[in-house]
């Protein structure tokens, strides 16, 4: 999923799955327009923050062109843009900010205690990627998940891999929060994402568990925010997402 084919200088094509609900998954559209966007970058800066917008829905059946804009060559950050694009036209539009400034020195965090992955049965949707569900809950999603397979020392690739699972859960703790709101008995909502940000704040290897953790921290139907944190086995804080929800209630 992660090989992207050069089409001309800037722009890339590649291709996506099929999913249980049909259409693409939005975390894949986001973790091929960033590695479209890497792919212009050298490899001396590492991938800084992201913030992409949902335009349409992707059609697995056909190909996805990837073209990017190469806005700003700085000394120590670099600004890309990229657009996806299929027959019905634009289906994403990303920002991605890029980084030489490393530093050795992180604030300290902590897991949240949660038990460990090899303690809890796997239930991911999908075959490229791990999920050990541990909670939903009133505005809250929490789960194991890992990209197997992937190139443990490649840093575009984990960074990459973590964008593509880090669409899973802000829909979950959006709709949960929504459905302890409800007072109708036995309501479902249906979610689709808007936009997703991610700020990455330390390096990490790519095929590793990592712990992401989602809370509903707005909710103005049939609009909701969710903000996760993502952490490493052992604590590390590497990442927090942000992802804008449009609810609306099951047929």
């Amino acid at each position: 999923m992660m090989t992207l084919y050069e089409r001309e200088p800037d722009s890339y094509v590649g291709t996506g799955p099929s999913y249980p609900w049909g259409g693409l998954f939005g975390g894949q559209i986001v973790a091929q327009a960033l590695r479209a966007a890497a792919s212009t970058v050298e490899p001396a800066f590492g991938v800084h923050s992201l913030h992409a917008y949902f335009i349409r829905r992707g059609d697995a059946s056909e190909p996805i062109r990837f073209d990017v804009d190469r806005l700003r060559n700085g000394r120590n950050f670099l600004s890309r843009a990229v657009v996806a694009r299929q027959s019905m036209g634009a289906i994403l539009h990303m920002s991605a900010s890029f980084s030489q400034v490393t530093s050795d020195l992180y604030w300290p965090s902590s897991l949240p205690s949660v038990p460990d992955p090899d303690a809890i049965d796997d239930n991911s949707w999908s075959r490229l990627f791990a999920r050990r569900f541990i909670q939903e809950s009133e505005g809250r999603a929490l789960a194991w998940l890992r990209v197997p397979d992937v190139n443990p020392d490649d840093a575009v690739l984990a960074a990459c891999a973590l964008a593509y699972v880090s669409d899973d859960l802000a829909t979950d703790a959006v709709r949960s929060q929504q459905q302890h709101l409800d007072q109708v008995s036995g309501r479902h909502w249906d979610g689709t994402s808007l936009d997703h940000a991610i700020w990455f704040h330390r390096p990490f290897t790519a095929d590793g568990w990592q712990l992401h953790d989602f809370h509903c921290d707005s909710l103005d139907t049939p609009r909701g925010l969710a903000v996760g944190q993502v952490y490493a086995p052992d604590g590390g804080h590497l990442a927090t997402v942000a992802q804008e929800v449009l609810l609306r209630k099951a047929m």
